[in-house]
């Protein structure tokens, strides 16, 4: 379990990017599995999102996860009585209380976003894709339409793949620098066809370049703390068929 110094600061908030540790699962998905999408027992998982809400602090139907898609769509929840789990999107922004709102991840990054001045929540799953395509930007957009200030705004960005494992091709660098140029100084040589990409440091700017100045980063590698977390890039290495999910939740009281 790790927590933002930025966020703890308020009494209002309960939040935690969960590590893989002390939950139900078994084999490849030990122990926190919350990945209703892997091939890990449903019953298990369930058992580990009950945990998770419990240790959040709300019950276990109000902790809302989402079907993600490495999309940039953002789902506003605006009714506690018509709350729907598993809506396709890849962020969440509410202002209301007592509901957890969660993200879930394996190399990607979870971002976790707080307005203290208009309290509103929010969360995003910001893979390259998401991110270069603009989930961050359509995620701040969302709190603006609510009267947000990007000023007032905090940003935290969880455990993702490092920058020194996570490894691309030149097709995948020409996307970036398709977009703008000065994305190169993300990408490092790594010999002639393999460089490898500083995930962190783009969505830091991505979210920098919205005048969101108040941002705090929890570097942790994803890929080379086999025992903390679940990684995509780690099992694909390993030639296992699947792997597990990471949640990461915050919550308005």
């Amino acid at each position: 379990m790790f927590f933002s110094s930025k966020l703890k600061k308020f009494e209002n908030l309960r939040h935690c990017f969960f590590s893989r540790k002390d939950g139900v699962s078994k084999g490849s998905y030990n122990s926190l599995n919350c990945g209703l999408g892997s091939d890990d027992k449903r019953e298990n998982v369930l058992k580990n999102l009950e945990l998770v809400s419990n240790r959040i602090g709300c019950k276990k139907e109000f902790l809302i996860t989402l079907n993600q898609k490495h999309s940039n769509r953002v789902i506003y929840l605006n009714d506690k009585k018509n709350l729907k789990n598993k809506l396709i999107g890849d962020a969440l922004v509410t202002n209301i209380k007592n509901i957890g709102i969660s993200i879930l991840t394996a190399d990607c990054a979870p971002i976790i976003f707080y307005d203290p001045i208009k309290k509103i929540i929010g969360c995003a799953h910001a893979g390259w894709k998401g991110a270069l395509n603009g989930i961050i930007e359509n995620t701040i957009k969302k709190f603006e339409e609510l009267n947000s200030k990007s000023k007032d705004i905090i940003a935290v960005i969880g455990p993702c793949i490092g920058k020194n494992n996570y490894e691309v091709k030149e097709d995948f660098i020409i996307k970036f620098i398709e977009k703008n140029e000065k994305n190169k100084k993300f990408f490092y040589k790594k010999n002639d066809k393999q460089f490898t990409f500083d995930l962190r440091g783009f969505i830091n700017q991505e979210i920098f370049n919205l005048n969101i100045k108040n941002i705090e980063n929890i570097e942790m590698d994803t890929f080379s703390e086999d025992k903390l977390f679940f990684s995509y890039r780690r099992s694909r290495i390993s030639n296992e068929k699947d792997y597990g999910r990471c949640i990461s939740v915050i919550l308005m009281t």
